[in-house]
């Protein structure tokens, strides 16, 4: 198999280079190429701008009867992006730069400005040099006084930076250090003072605050649980003698207040009857098929038997 990219290519033995036509091409002829803006242009026709560095394809050709030192200047066609209007500019070897011809105008370079400037004061120098030799010995002198003046000031710099030389900068920096410290330490015991007085404040402020309360709200003393007596189940009455005497603080004794004596009433079967839920017999109904009298009355009851009476009746129904 042959090579793909092939470097050397195979001549016959009877090859003849004389035999091969030349192609005659006008020597004005345009190559397609791609290059990038030069410069800062606006196009004259719609007024767009077209920033340096912009790539475009353009047309080459080489100009014709004009060249810089041998060298061939070259011109280059370009459209306008916007309005499709063709731009030219050609090199320029003399100024290493390129000059705008048709289609447009270059903005504004004030780094381009000073520098042809500067080269035409220069020029100017040397044209009046040329000429007249008391220019150039007063250019001569201008120059040696500009010189000293340079030297004296970097005379000046070295006197400075050997003073400058014998400062202990170490010793600066430690100085700054430690003031450093003192400050710092001097606002920590500070800010330790302030806090103990506000701790102390709102201490002091609490403690009041306490005192107020327990002066208006004074809380009373909890009174001891009396113990019962084991001795005091022996010291108790019977049950009769405790409800005569609760009687006797109640109403008294009959004895002493004989008025009394007309509320005391006998309890009756009736009451009891009434207590057990059983209706009483009325007076004058038949029992057993009878009529039954009055209830005998039992003559000379006395207060005293009436007071036993109630207290039996009062039993009975605690029994009940």
């Amino acid at each position: 198999m042959s090579e793909r990219k092939v470097l050397n290519k195979y001549y016959p033995p009877d090859f003849d280079p004389s035999k091969i036509p030349k192609l005659k091409l006008p020597k004005d002829r345009q190559y397609v190429v791609r290059l990038m803006a030069p410069f800062n242009m606006r196009c004259k026709t719609c007024g767009e701008y077209i920033y340096k560095g912009k790539k475009f394809n353009a047309r080459k050709e080489t100009v014709q009867n004009e060249s810089y030192l041998g060298l061939p200047i070259f011109r280059f066609y370009i459209k306008c992006t916007r309005c499709l209007a063709e731009i030219t500019f050609k090199t320029d070897p003399e100024n290493t730069d390129y000059t705008m011809e048709h289609g447009a105008t270059r903005n504004f370079q004030a780094e381009k400005l000073l520098e042809e400037e500067e080269k035409r004061v220069q020029k100017e120098r040397e044209d009046e040099e040329l000429n007249n030799p008391m220019k150039v010995l007063e250019n001569r002198t201008k120059d040696s006084k500009l010189e000293m003046e340079v030297l004296e000031n970097l005379q000046e710099l070295k006197d400075l930076n050997q003073r400058q030389a014998h400062v202990d900068f170490e010793a600066m920096l430690r100085q700054h250090r430690l003031s450093e410290e003192e400050r710092q330490r001097q606002e920590q015991e500070e800010d330790e003072r302030e806090t103990a007085a506000l701790v102390e404040e709102s201490r002091k402020r609490r403690l009041l605050e306490d005192s107020d309360s327990e002066e208006d709200t004074s809380p009373t003393q909890p009174q001891p649980a009396l113990r019962p007596n084991p001795t005091a189940i022996l010291d108790e009455t019977p049950k009769a003698k405790r409800k005569a005497e609760s009687w006797e603080r109640s109403v008294g004794t009959l004895g002493s207040r004989p008025q009394l004596s007309g509320l005391v009433v006998k309890k009756t079967g009736l009451d009891t009857s009434i207590r057990r839920g059983r209706a009483p017999p009325l007076p004058g109904v038949m029992k057993n098929g009878q009529v039954a009298g009055p209830a005998p009355q039992m003559p000379g009851t006395s207060s005293l038997s009436q007071l036993g009476v109630y207290s039996d009746s009062e039993d009975s129904s605690g029994s009940n």
